[in-house]
């Protein structure tokens, strides 16, 4: 049977006020599809930085943000093109949703597809999120009341990442090329671009970094999904020198130094991403998920716990 837990009745969250009149809005545990969002109170009313996975999930943020500032969502800004990110969009009919053009492009191409791989959630009616507005690498968003810029720094976590930078508060709002206690994912992303965003990032000096999973933290969080970026690096030159294939890796390794994150599983479309990269593909170049998909189940034991 699918290892996948059952979502409680009334979906768990956390409302922390990081500054004032801007929040992290938490997931616990921060698995999969268990993303994180962002709210910040502006002036022209609230920016929502991404949505939730399924309807109810996406209902309840929803009518948290209401519960603190009763206007109409403005923006909301979608960090990058997966569902757990996108799929409540059409909740919130009055925002003008921007994202990065790439992530855009993904939107539409593979629409509701995540829901394919865990079938047995209960998604409720989900919609793909294509964004009304879409912008290259460098945003200053308007009618805010406060300096609120979005930065696309090249392929990470996927091909068209954008993070939310608040630099007079020094908050960073990072989506997914960021993880807390959970396992960096670059499958449909690159390794070395990941490390290169993550550089650059820490270059901004955040004092908040609100990942797109887990618990909020400060830079060290750069610092620790860089090294484990670095790691799976280091694990697939060895890999391809000794002639083992990714799974076989994996197998032989286990989690090392990262045994206590959630979602370990991933290690297999990590290294699927890295030894594509050593070959010459390029960041962020279509590979098969659905064959790497395959094989973090078959290295997990089971299909991947989903508590969506």
């Amino acid at each position: 049977m699918p290892d996948v837990r059952d979502a409680p009745a009334t979906p768990v969250y956390a409302l922390r006020e990081i500054e004032e009149s801007v929040y992290a809005y938490l997931q616990p545990d921060g698995g999969w599809c268990l993303n994180n969002a962002g709210l910040v109170l502006g002036s022209s009313g609230p920016l929502l930085i991404d949505t939730a996975a399924t309807e109810k999930r996406a209902a309840l943020l929803r009518d948290t943000v209401r519960a603190l500032d009763s206007r109409p969502v403005d923006i909301l800004v979608n960090t990058h093109s997966h569902g757990d990110h996108t799929f409540g969009n059409h909740l919130f009919p009055d925002a003008t949703v921007v994202a990065q053009e790439k992530a855009a492009a993904e939107m539409a191409e593979y629409g509701t597809a995540l829901r394919g791989l865990w079938p047995e959630v209960t998604w409720g009616h989900v919609e793909a999120g294509v964004p009304d507005v879409v912008f290259k690498d460098h945003l200053v968003v308007p009618g805010t009341g406060r300096r609120v810029e979005l930065l696309h720094l090249g392929p990470g976590h996927t091909a068209g990442d954008a993070v939310v930078w608040l630099p007079d508060q020094r908050v960073l709002f990072a989506g997914d090329l960021v993880f807390s206690g959970a396992t960096p994912f670059v499958l449909m992303g690159s390794v070395e671009g990941s490390l290169r965003v993550l550089d650059q990032l820490r270059a901004l000096e955040p004092l908040h970094v609100v990942p797109g999973h887990g618990p909020v933290g400060g830079p060290e969080l750069l610092d620790l999904n860089a090294g484990y970026v670095r790691w799976v690096r280091d694990l697939a030159r060895q890999g391809l020198a000794d002639g083992a294939e990714p799974l076989a890796v994996a197998r032989s390794v286990g989690l090392g130094p990262y045994g206590h994150l959630l979602d370990g599983e991933r290690i297999v479309g990590n290294l699927t991403r890295a030894y594509a990269e050593e070959r010459g593909t390029p960041p962020a170049a279509p590979l098969d998920v659905t064959a790497a998909f395959g094989e973090m189940i078959e290295f997990h034991g089971s299909r991947p716990t989903c508590s969506a």
